[in-house]
């Protein structure tokens, strides 16, 4: 996993938890303005999600590490990102799966999943590394709301 210190969210809660993994997955942006992004072709992403709250569940933790991998990993890992028609769209710019999109649907991804348990933690950031030199900070914004 490649080192890296992420931008920091200041925050009022107790516990965060951030969480390193990557997923190798191809992707294409359908748009003429995309240039060769616009055909078929992959990378190796990095992503670190940060998680905050004030309570801990039954198990003692804020999040379970190995259920956000099962969420973002799992799911996305070797595979075309076009095709995961619930999060990307050809044909609607703001659902197209370019770096932006991606972070932003994985913050939903994990919401979600955070929603459903009984400590209620927040994901508070998104950090997604495409390239070695380009990446993408994705932060719901303030109240609570995921677009």
């Amino acid at each position: 996993m490649i080192q890296q210190i992420y931008p920091s969210v200041p925050h009022p809660y107790r516990y965060e938890l951030n969480k390193d993994l990557q997923f190798a997955a191809a992707h294409y942006v359908p748009s003429p303005a995309a240039g060769p992004c616009s055909r078929v072709h992959g990378h190796t992403y990095f992503v670190n999600v940060t998680i905050a709250g004030n309570d801990l569940d039954d198990n003692g933790f804020l999040a379970n590490f190995s259920d956000i991998k099962r969420w973002i990993h799992d799911r996305f890992d070797h595979s075309l990102l076009n095709d995961h028609a619930e999060h990307f769209q050809d044909d609607d710019s703001n659902r197209y799966p370019t770096t932006e999109v991606v972070a932003r649907t994985i913050c939903e991804l994990v919401q979600s999943h955070l929603d459903r348990t009984v400590n209620r933690p927040r994901c508070l950031q998104v950090f997604l590394r495409e390239t070695p030199t380009s990446y993408v900070v994705y932060r719901p914004m303030a109240g609570g709301g995921l677009l």
